[in-house]
């Protein structure tokens, strides 16, 4: 039979469910470890010992506070250390004297009392001026 003859007769809904044919698999590809794509933080020190850097710069981001603010650096809301000033980074290991009357402290430090704490300081030295002034105009 052609199609034309069905098309007349009305015979084409059936002749055309005769052939659709379902898919026989899904589609979808792997679903083993869809749920652990978690991209790193990358916390950490950003400029090491000795580097220069430009005010505002990074030097360090944490969660808890493994490195301390020292000289020109300053401290984010969420622990990263930046440069206030362009200079020369110099980490440092200081000793630490914290309150032992503040409770925090005392939970913290809990059986440390007679141990020296020590610290790491990020401190960034800034850069000294040149000495080559132009005297513009006299008083």
């Amino acid at each position: 039979m052609s199609l034309n003859f069905l098309l007349g007769t009305g015979k084409v809904n059936s002749v055309l469910k005769e052939f659709v044919r379902n898919a026989s698999k899904k589609t979808g590809g792997s679903t083993s470890n869809t749920n652990c794509k978690v991209k790193p933080k990358r916390r950490g020190w950003k400029v090491q010992d000795g580097h220069s850097v430009q005010a505002g710069h990074i030097l360090a981001t944490q969660r808890t506070t493994r490195f301390h603010p020292g000289l020109n650096v300053g401290f984010g809301r969420n622990g990263t250390l930046f440069a206030m000033e362009a200079g020369k980074v110099v980490v440092t290991c200081e000793k630490f004297d914290p309150n032992w009357e503040h409770t925090w402290v005392q939970r913290m430090y809990a059986g440390r009392e007679q141990q020296v704490i020590m610290k790491k300081y990020y401190n960034v030295i800034p850069q000294p001026q040149h000495q080559r002034f132009k005297l513009v105009d006299e008083v």
